[in-house]
């Protein structure tokens, strides 16, 4: 049983416009435990649907809000928005990404640049306009979508520039975890391996996704809600003496 979120606090989730993606999975599931819900996408119009699916569902507020989370002034704007109409942020999900199978003896300067650029920068983006407040108010719960790609090297779908910008990721939430953590803020990371969503949908060989489902020990491919969980997990107030981890979510895949 989840631990209720009180007093009432808002999750940003970034990236959560996509139907069947693991943000809109995750903005259900933290509402779920009492969190009100700030959708940030750059489709604005996938913004507003998914949150009213997830007030309407949950009972909480929502509000969807476009941004592109590598343009500072617009991820400024739409947190602003977000602490004006919403109770105070006490939790963010950087799920915003972008993936590339690109090989890197094929990879040209300018695509290694777009997948640091929405990955990386802006996760640094959207953190640091929030992480202030958290601190101030001396309550947060951060958590960055890795990659199983970023601790094995590859070999699921993306390509070098995906799983070095995914592994910067990680040193990221964990410096942040040593810095924050005195102000009662904890930052972790997720890192799933194999999930069905729209990414993967219809760009992975048939054959090659039977042959890494074999692969697995839990012998299926993950769900939008086996990470939704988990973020919600580290989102809870109960979880507050967790911070600098990383969470694998590959059904076995990848043990280390």
């Amino acid at each position: 049983m989840s631990t209720p979120v009180t007093p009432a606090r808002t999750a940003l989730v970034t990236g959560a416009g996509s139907r069947r993606g693991i943000g809109r999975a995750t903005a259900h599931a933290l509402a779920a435990d009492g969190y009100h819900i700030a959708v940030l996408d750059l489709d604005k119009d996938a913004a507003q649907e998914a949150a009213e699916e997830v007030a309407a569902a949950h009972g909480v507020q929502a509000l969807g809000l476009a941004a592109d989370v590598t343009d500072a002034e617009a991820v400024h704007t739409a947190v602003q928005a977000a602490e004006a109409a919403l109770p105070p942020l006490g939790a963010l999900v950087n799920n915003a990404g972008i993936t590339s199978p690109t090989r890197f003896l094929d990879v040209s300067a300018e695509e290694w640049d777009r997948i640091f650029d929405v990955n990386v920068r802006g996760t640094f983006l959207v953190t640091r306009r929030v992480a202030p407040g958290m601190a101030e108010r001396g309550f947060g719960r951060i958590v960055h979508l890795s990659s199983v790609s970023a601790e094995r090297g590859g070999g699921v779908f993306g390509g070098v520039a995906y799983s070095a910008a995914k592994a910067a990721l990680l040193g990221f939430s964990r410096a942040l975890a040593r810095e924050l953590g005195p102000a009662g803020v904890t930052v972790n990371s997720v890192a799933p391996g194999l999930i069905d969503t729209d990414i993967t949908a219809g760009k992975l060989d048939p054959a090659r996704k039977a042959a890494m489902i074999e692969d697995i020990p839990a012998r299926r491919a993950g769900s939008v809600t086996d990470v939704a969980d988990v973020i919600a997990f580290l989102a809870r107030p109960a979880s507050g003496y967790l911070t600098g981890v990383t969470y694998d979510i590959n059904g076995g895949s990848h043990i280390h």
